[in-house]
Parts: C-alpha cells; sequence; structure tokens
C-alpha cells in the first residue's frame, strides 16, 4: 500500500468504527468472498498486466500465486516444480493452456513473463531470485530471503546493481493494522520502548511441518538432484522433499519459518535495522521423527538505541507442542503503555506511573519509628501536591481491519503496483536481509551455543 492509499483507508476508518476507545477488540478479518483490496487507486488497462511466473508450487507456492491473481491486471503464464504431481494440478486449477516445467530457468527464458514468484524451499532462494533479476525480472520472494548469512550481500547488491523490483513475502508489513499501529508507536503514545514480547505456538501435526506426502511420489515424479542443490548427495526421501522445513539442510527451522514474520514486523513498527546481539536456546521435545532443528525456541534480541527508539530487548517464542493450545501475539511494552498485535487487529492498553512516589503497603515507611513517620508524611505532602499522585489513564484503542481484508493480497499488490510504476516496495531485498539474517543467526546461535554478536548497520557479524 502507498502512503498516501494507507492515509486515505485509515481517514476513513475513523468514521467507519475500525478505530475505537474502549470496548472489546472489534471483529477480525472475514471470508475472502468479500475481499477488500485497499491497494491502487488507479485502474489496470492492458498496458498495464503483469504476467507472473511462479518458482515452486508447495503451499506458499500455490497460495502466493492464487492471491497474486487476485489483484487485477495479473496474469499467470507459467510455473516450475520438480514434482510432476504439482504441475499437473497447476494446469488444473489455473487452466490447461499454461507453461509447465521443472526447469525453473525455463521461466526466466520466456519474454513474456515479467515477473517471478520464488516460493522454492529456503535453500533456492538467493539463487532463483538473482538469476530472475539477472534475467531481467521483477521478484516476488518468500520469507526467509536467505538461508545463509553469507547469501545475503549477493542479493541485496544484484537487486541495487540490476535495479529490478524486488519483495520479500512478509506481508506484515503490507498490513493496515500495522500502519496504523506504526502510527500510535511512532507518535510516542506507549513513552520510550523497553520490551517486546512476541510468540506464534502451534499444537498439531501439519503445524509442526508434517505435510501430506502424496501416493505417487517416487524419483520418476521428482527431481531429487536438482532439489538437493549443492548439499551432501543423499538417497531420494520424501520426507526431505515434502517437510523440508524440519531439515536444516534445506530449510531454516522455526527461525526462518515464523521468527522472521516476528522480526518483519517489529522493523516496520520501529524502523529498526537489527539487533546487535542474538541468544537463542530450546530443543526437540516431542517431534522426534528424524527432523534435526528444534520444536521449541527461545530467543532474547538486543536492540539498541536509534532516532526512533531507546534501547529494548526483543524476546520470541515458538513451541510446537504448545498444551494451552496455540496461538500468536506481538506486544510492544513501554514506559506509558502496551500495543499488543494480533493478526490485522491491535490493543493499545495505557499505564502511565505518577510523579509522586506513593508510599504505605509494601514500602520501607512501616519500617520507621512513629514520629519518623509523621515526620515524612508532612515532607511528603509538601513536596507532592495530590495533582502529582495520580494520573488521568488514556482509554484503550482498538483497532480491527474490515471483514474481508487480507494482508497477503496487499503485500502481493504492493508489489505488482511497484512492478507496474516503478515505485519502491515496502519489503526490498536490505529489508528482507535485516529480518531474515536475525533469524538465521537464530540458528547459529543455537546450534553454536554461543551469543551471536551482529552489526545491523553493516550486516555482518560483529
Amino acid at each position: 500500500m502507498t502512503e498516501n492509499s494507507r492515509r486515505k483507508f485509515l481517514k476513513s476508518v475513523g468514521s467507519t468504527a475500525a478505530l475505537a476507545v474502549g470496548g472489546p477488540l472489534l471483529g477480525k478479518a472475514g471470508s475472502l468472498e468479500n475481499l477488500i483490496l485497499l491497494h491502487p487507486e488507479k485502474r489496470s488497462g492492458p498496458d498495464d498486466r503483469v504476467r507472473i511466473g511462479t518458482v515452486g508450487l508447495g503451499i506458499m507456492g500455490f497460495n502466493d500465486t492464487r492471491d497474486a491473481l487476485k489483484v487485477p491486471g495479473v496474469e499467470l503464464v507459467g510455473v516450475a516444480d520438480l514434482y510432476e504431481g504439482r504441475l499437473t494440478h497447476a494446469k488444473e486449477e489455473f487452466g490447461a493452456g499454461i507453461f509447465t516445467t521443472r526447469d525453473y530457468r525455463k521461466l526466466l527464458e520466456r519474454k513474456d513473463i515479467d515477473a517471478i514468484i520464488c516460493a522454492t524451499h529456503d535453500l533456492w532462494h538467493n539463487t532463483v531470485s538473482i538469476d530472475a533479476m539477472e534475467s531481467g525480472k521483477a521478484v516476488y520472494c518468500e520469507k526467509p530471503m536467505v538461508q545463509h548469512l553469507e547469501f545475503g550481500h549477493a542479493v541485496v547488491e544484484t537487486q541495487k546493481r540490476t535495479g529490478k523490483v524486488m519483495q520479500v513475502g512478509s506481508q506484515r508489513v503490507s498490513s493496515i493494522a500495522y500502519a496504523k499501529a506504526r502510527e500510535i508507536y511512532q507518535s510516542g503514545d506507549i513513552g520510550d520502548l523497553n520490551m517486546v514480547e512476541a510468540k506464534i505456538n502451534r499444537h498439531d501435526a501439519l503445524g509442526a511441518w508434517d505435510y501430506s506426502i502424496p501416493t505417487d511420489a517416487s524419483p520418476e515424479t521428482i527431481d531429487w538432484n536438482t532439489f538437493l542443490k549443492d548439499t551432501p548427495k543423499i538417497p531420494f526421501d520424501t520426507d526431505r522433499f515434502f517437510r523440508w522445513r524440519k531439515y536444516q539442510a534445506f530449510g531454516t527451522g522455526m527461525p526462518g519459518d515464523l521468527f522472521v514474520h516476528l522480526i518483519s514486523g517489529l522493523h516496520f513498527l520501529t524502523d529498526s535495522a537489527g539487533p546487535t546481539r542474538i541468544y537463542a536456546s530450546g530443543e526437540l521435545s516431542y517431534w522426534k521423527d528424524g527432523r534435526d532443528v528444534p520444536d521449541v525456541m527461545v530467543a532474547i534480541f538486543d536492540y539498541p538505541k536509534s532516532k526512533t527508539h531507546a534501547a529494548f530487548r526483543f524476546l520470541l517464542q515458538v513451541n510446537f507442542a504448545d498444551g494451552s493450545g496455540g496461538g500468536e501475539y506481538t506486544r510492544l511494552i513501554g514506559t506509558d503503555g502496551m500495543i499488543e498485535m494480533e493478526g490485522n487487529s491491535f490493543r493499545v492498553k495505557h499505564q502511565k506511573l505518577p510523579q509522586a512516589p506513593g508510599y504505605g503497603g509494601w514500602d520501607s515507611l512501616d519500617t520507621f519509628s512513629q514520629e519518623e513517620q509523621k515526620a515524612y508524611v508532612a515532607w511528603y505532602d509538601r513536596k507532592y501536591p495530590p495533582d502529582t499522585r495520580s494520573v488521568l489513564q488514556p482509554k484503550d484503542i482498538v483497532y480491527s481491519a474490515p471483514d474481508g481484508y487480507d494482508e497477503h493480497v496487499e503485500h502481493l499488490a504492493n508489489f505488482f503496483e511497484s512492478v507496474r510504476t516503478g515505485k519502491s516496495v515496502v519489503e526490498d531485498a536490505l529489508f528482507g536481509f535485516r529480518a531474515a539474517a536475525p533469524a538465521v543467526a537464530s540458528n547459529m546461535s543455537y546450534f553454536e551455543k554461543r551469543p551471536i554478536h551482529w552489526d545491523p548497520e553493516l550486516m555482518k557479524e560483529a
């Protein structure tokens, strides 16, 4: 969403009760049958078409493609995937006339494709993105932008050198809820930020990445050698192919799947470049099915003072065996209040401290002699008049996006508007690397059992 369209929307919601003071959180986004696309003001004509090709048709590949086609003026030309069954289903869903291939480079050779959606396993993100930009294509790359820290600078440099549009797929940065929360946070409404708490917990097998495996999966229907890329050669394994997030060689575990969403949202809210210190701990506690990444992880990031915020700590948590039932939130906690984000809704709660410290209760005053207690109270009354002893607390602010709003579609709409007009995206390669790096560093900290010291400006270990 452009800043102009954000302002127009945020102005409109004030008169439609999407923003309110007091009371419960308003209803969350509903069915996509009544999809609200709050993005481009202009209409798309024949010359505004953006023709796309998708590389990788797993869960996010299909979701990205479906949502991309909800944006006016977007057309699907072709898809690439290493499993033949997904190519068959692409024709079933998107039309028999689309081009299909196992070799993504054939999409890059086509002159009728303007942009590539890269939704492969993490191992291939940097390579497909760089190849696509070098071939003249715009790129929408699923998060995390890179699997390893050493890959990040090459992607950033390629975008800068080629001038191609690139957006990383962490949709919170395009959310109207995050746009409004950012406005409230940056107004100083909750005082100085000193702590952020965030979690994404799950309690089911699919949430723990045990995705379905087709019955026809075999070396004949899958290009296993290409899947492995430059990792050590191992025998064909359907679990690694379809459930790749469970393995270090192909994915980035909990941090790359989920921490990166939390980090991206935080960086958008606070204009942070990143933490200076990362420390992660966890274990493989429940899903002992051959995976080599943890199913419980917590991390602490230390963010330095900047022009927009005081120094603060960021506590992240993911648990894939959460007996409380799972759930997620992000809480920005300041000296005067808290913003609690949950999906496309948030609440702002205020708790300002009075100037006077108070006395009595669990106070050392009760340990003084009776004479000294009287003397102290007399001194206190002289020093702190009644108007310094309490604060009129502002009422809570609650917000929810309207029914039908979808931040993922909005994020793709932002990308396609940039492809059409050359406007800056909200999550370019630089932003994407600064979000991916702390996530990747969390894995480093966990497996190497050490804190990672990071330079967020130079984007390298300090």
